[in-house]
Formats: C-alpha cells, structure tokens, sequence
C-alpha cells in the first residue's frame, strides 16, 4: 500500500504532482552539484568534495540510481561514503579549506565591501573552520 489516495475509477493510485515536481527539482539540484564537484577535483579553490555530498543528498530523495551510481564511482564517491560513514575528512583537504577561509578573509579585506559586512562575516569564516579542523580525520 503506497498510502497515496486511490484513482477515482478505482485504478491504481496516483501520484501526487508535488511529490513528482521536488523529486524532478531535485533531480536538477543533484546534476548542478554533481557537475560542480566535477569542476572542483580540475579547478583550484572550488570545494569538488562539498558539491559531491550535496549531489548525492540530493540524489538520495529523487534518484535511487543516480546515487548508487555516484557512491560506486570509484573517483567521486570514496569521498562521500567517508562522509556518510562518520563525517570524516581527510587532513589535506581540512588543510586546503581551512587556507582557503583564511584567504578569503584576506581577499575581503582588501576589497571596498562595507567593514560591518568585513567584520559580520568574520565569525562566520571562524565557525566553519572550527567545524571542519572538529570533523575526524579520515584516510
């Protein structure tokens, strides 16, 4: 039983268009991040890793396929299981995204941004780099 009302001719239930149009949305989510993580393991300073739990995330409650098919890939998913299986991240990429933080910072200080944006987002660049050296290690 799907628990979905049934076809006023007594056929098979429907589906709920809702349900059908998040799972399409997400669907299109999933391929936008999945081809941005794509882009992050070629290009310097986009987090490939981030986009890639994203996409499976996304793929998990619209793609039951796409989601085996990234988790088995043997280049993209080891590092999304490492994710799902204890929230790990290995010491390079902790390294390469606090660095990453920390040049941002610099970067928005040197811009013309307003010093309440400069110093309202400082606490921000401070909680993920806490969240992300907190993280365990992985291989």
């Amino acid at each position: 039983m799907t628990g979905l009302p049934p076809d006023p001719a007594g056929k098979a239930p429907r589906r709920r268009p809702l349900a059908a149009i998040r799972r399409r949305l997400l669907f299109g989510a999933g391929l936008v991040f999945l081809v941005a993580g794509v882009a992050g393991l070629f290009l310097p300073l986009v987090p490939g890793t981030v986009f890639l739990i994203v996409a499976a995330a996304c793929f998990t409650r619209s793609s039951p396929r796409f989601e085996t098919w990234l988790l088995d890939h043997p280049r993209l998913g080891p590092p999304v299981r490492r994710w799902r299986a204890n929230g790990s991240i290995p010491r390079p990429a902790k390294a390469f995204a606090v660095s990453s933080l920390a040049l941002s910072w610099i970067v928005l200080l040197l811009t013309s941004a307003p010093d309440a944006v400069k110093t309202g987002l400082l606490p921000f660049f401070l909680a993920v780099a806490a969240y992300i050296v907190t993280r365990p290690e992985g291989a």
